[in-house]
């Protein structure tokens, strides 16, 4: 499964970087994909570049982008059955940047 997963991360990031005709969509990074154990759905976890407002729009475009997305994934990886896309933004991002921020106020010599 790690290798599909990471192999349906490959194939999407690569398309999402060529660029998708839905001017929603921003800067956007795909961080994970999780797919279930028969292949038929995906989450993929993607960072947004932007605020919550750019993010949502981002995420939509994303979604109706989902079967150009999914045609491209039967076209490089031959799957015999490609998974249904959902996308979902992945907080670690934002989580892991407020830790560092803490961490470094709290370096500070006051």
């Amino acid at each position: 499964m790690r290798r599909v997963n990471e192999a349906l991360r490959e194939v999407l990031s690569a398309r999402i970087a060529e660029g998708l005709k839905d001017p929603r969509i921003g800067f956007v990074t795909v961080t994970a994909v999780e797919t279930s154990p028969d292949l038929r759905h995906a989450r993929v976890l993607v960072s947004v570049l932007g605020n919550r407002q750019e993010r949502d729009e981002s995420l939509a475009g994303l979604q109706r982008a989902h079967g150009v997305l999914q045609a491209e994934i039967a076209r490089v990886t031959h799957m015999k059955r490609t998974p249904e896309l959902k996308f979902v933004y992945d907080e670690i991002v934002e989580k892991g940047m407020r830790i560092n921020e803490i961490l470094e106020s709290e370096a500070r010599p006051e």
